[in-house]
Formats: structure tokens, C-alpha cells, sequence
């Protein structure tokens, strides 16, 4: 008669609270593919760098290319996530084919430009009508999709100044490089594309990490009430 009614109290008591969230180091991996992900999707970019310093331009393109198909398939075969891998492959296929067909090594770098460009544009665009992407991401890769933070002031405020400082710091390191690309600074500008790559990009997620759990922390337990009259 005891035994019965144990398995339903452990299982009100999971509920009971909400998980904890992962670490910010832990959250900063998942988005970028964890660390063995970033080195990898920087490798190709890094080997055209070289050769094409080293050699020539079609060098460069054939090189960056088998690269970047290497680390996919020995993601493939490793039986790991190759979402981040065929990502930096289409994007440096799209490059290398612009490089190709142009003849101008520095058109291997346009289609991040203009993506930059663009994403930096829908981020400030986003907060200026009060539906903050980065809102949006976090409900989507860390709130597993719920979006409670529409219903909080401070949190919709907290998400609006982080979209808007994510959409400056995109527009000014995108800046640096598409100066350096009227520039015909080819060199130069594939140093920026990997020194301003995922140093600001670690930056802006840790800040965002820190900011949103911090205010989520110092948020009254409102909802709970909510959830426990219905």
C-alpha cells in the first residue's frame, strides 16, 4: 500500500523546477559546434589563405575545397553532427566558385561580406520593431523553443540591447573587411576574416550567456503561480 503512490511523488518532484541551464561555456560549444567544430570550419580558410599567398589562386580553391569535403566526410564516417561541417562547406564552395569564375582571389571572401552585411541589418532591424532576434535564437537553442520572454518587460528590453549591440559589432567587422575588399587587400582581408571571425562572435555569446541568466536569476518567480492555478 506504501510502495504505490512513491513512483508518482518522484515524478511530481522533476517538474517541480525548472532544469538548470548549461554552462556558459557549455552553451558557447553547442552553437558553435563545440571547439573541435570552429577549428575546423576555420581550416579552410586558413589553408587558401596560405596557398594562395604561397601559390596561386586556383591552388588555393582546389586546396580549401578538398579540405573542407575532408572534415565532412570524417565527420560523416565518425558518425558526428555535420550540420556545421556541410555549413562551412557550402560557404566556402559558394566562395570558391565566385573566386573562380571572377579570377580575383578577393571574391572568395564577398558572399560572407554581403551575408554579414545582411544578418547585421536583420539584427538591428529586428529590435527596431520590438521582436528581438537574439530573443528568438535563445528561445530556439536554449529555451527549447518556449518563448515566455515575450511576456517580460525586462527580459524583451535585455533581449532588444543585446540584439542591437549583436547587429553593431556584425556591421563593424563587416565593415573592416569590405574596406579591405575595395581595398584589393586579398592577404589583409583573409587575416580579418579569420581575426574577427569567432573572437567577436565568443564575445557577443558569453556576454549574451551571462546577461540573459543573470536577469532570469534576479526575476521574481511569477510564472510559477501561473502554472500551479492552472
Amino acid at each position: 500500500m506504501t510502495t504505490g503512490p512513491q513512483p508518482a511523488e518522484r515524478v511530481d518532484a522533476e517538474p517541480a523546477g525548472e532544469p538548470p541551464l548549461p554552462t556558459i561555456a557549455e552553451q558557447v560549444a553547442e552553437q558553435l559546434g563545440g571547439w573541435r567544430g570552429m577549428v575546423e570550419s576555420s581550416i579552410p580558410v586558413i589553408i587558401f589563405v596560405l596557398v594562395n599567398v604561397l601559390a596561386d589562386l586556383r591552388p588555393a580553391l582546389i586546396a580549401s575545397l578538398a579540405v573542407a569535403v575532408a572534415i565532412a566526410v570524417m565527420r560523416l564516417l565518425q558518425r558526428r553532427p555535420v550540420r556545421h561541417a556541410v555549413n562551412g562547406l557550402f560557404g566556402i564552395g559558394v566562395g570558391a566558385f565566385i573566386a573562380y569564375r571572377s579570377g580575383d582571389s578577393k571574391d572568395f571572401y564577398l558572399p560572407g561580406i554581403l551575408y554579414g552585411i545582411a544578418y547585421g541589418l536583420v539584427l538591428l532591424g529586428s529590435a527596431a520593431i520590438r521582436q528581438p532576434l537574439v530573443g528568438w535564437i535563445w528561445s530556439v537553442f536554449v529555451a527549447g523553443g518556449k518563448s515566455e520572454w515575450r511576456q517580460d518587460g525586462k527580459l524583451v528590453r535585455t533581449f532588444t540591447w543585446l540584439t542591437v549591440l549583436w547587429g553593431v559589432v556584425w556591421l563593424a567587422k563587416v565593415g573592416v573587411q569590405a574596406a579591405l575588399y575595395l581595398a584589393d587587400q586579398d592577404t589583409a582581408l583573409g587575416v580579418a576574416r579569420l581575426v574577427l571571425g569567432y573572437p567577436p562572435y565568443l564575445l557577443l555569446l558569453a556576454i549574451t550567456v551571462w546577461t540573459v541568466r543573470r536577469v532570469t536569476r534576479d526575476a521574481p518567480p511569477v510564472p510559477s503561480t501561473a502554472t500551479s492555478a492552472g
